[in-house]
């Protein structure tokens, strides 16, 4: 099977994570829970910012992290994005060139980048920002930026960690509908840490549920909701 294949064991003292998540290629899956149920945790490992105890980290059926094989890829040369709660965009740099940014470190001349990510915030609905500094952002301006910067590099997997939270609530359902729409044109996969079932019926195809860092439950929303295995099941997607 292509697209996310994890099997994470992270041991952290009084707290461990012991998870296995899947997502295939062109699919969304939501990963939720509570506060310290090991969301975040999981999406450091995957990324390779966290180094796994035990188990394997596969995307594309190309081996990113293995303890037994004694392989572990650095992050930065994983085919793997990363939007994290605050859009860490470059305040010195206009939008256009945040978006250019990472096209310019995987190798590609200024202008080509500038080109690309011009054509890319065009199709994004953003060529109106093209211009502008971060500091003239709306949170849900610099989320959707983040997303184009992070998509700009091609990554076989996106991992976005809680990406709506720093945004207004009145405005978390446009920028829902827009977060969608780029992550549809996306061929790759995507994993959504998020507190909020809203996001998950809004842009996820399944979801995960995490408690004390094992898997408790996974499969569509609807199907949660109808059978929860667990009270928590049933008090995070109500």
């Amino acid at each position: 099977m292509s697209g996310l294949e994890a099997a994470l064991r992270v041991d952290r003292g009084v707290f461990g994570l012991d998870a296995t998540l899947t997502v295939p290629p062109g699919h969304v899956v939501a990963l939720m829970g509570r506060n310290g149920a090991g969301k975040s945790t999981a999406v450091a490992a995957v990324a390779g910012l966290v180094p796994l105890d035990a188990g394997r980290v596969l995307v594309d059926d190309v081996v990113l992290e293995d303890t037994e094989a004694r392989v572990s890829v650095p992050p930065e040369h994983r085919p793997v994005g990363v939007v994290q709660q605050q859009a860490a965009l470059f305040p010195h740099l206009s939008v256009l060139d945040n978006v250019a940014f990472g096209l310019r470190t995987g190798g590609a001349r200024r202008g080509a980048a500038r080109d690309v990510a011009d054509r890319l915030l065009t199709a994004a609905g953003l060529a109106g920002l093209r211009d502008r500094r971060p500091s003239g952002l709306s949170g849900g301006q610099a989320a959707r930026v983040a997303l184009v910067r992070t998509l700009a590099r091609e990554p076989r997997l996106v991992l976005l960690d809680e990406p709506l939270a720093a945004v207004d609530a009145e405005l978390r359902p446009e920028l829902r509908e827009a977060i969608r729409a780029q992550l549809t044109a996306f061929s790759g996969s995507a994993l959504l840490v998020t507190h909020d079932v809203r996001d998950a019926e809004a842009l996820a195809d399944d979801v995960v549920v995490l408690d004390a860092g094992r898997v408790v439950q996974r499969g569509p929303l609807a199907a949660l909701r109808a059978a929860p295995a667990a009270p928590i099941v049933a008090s995070l997607l109500a």
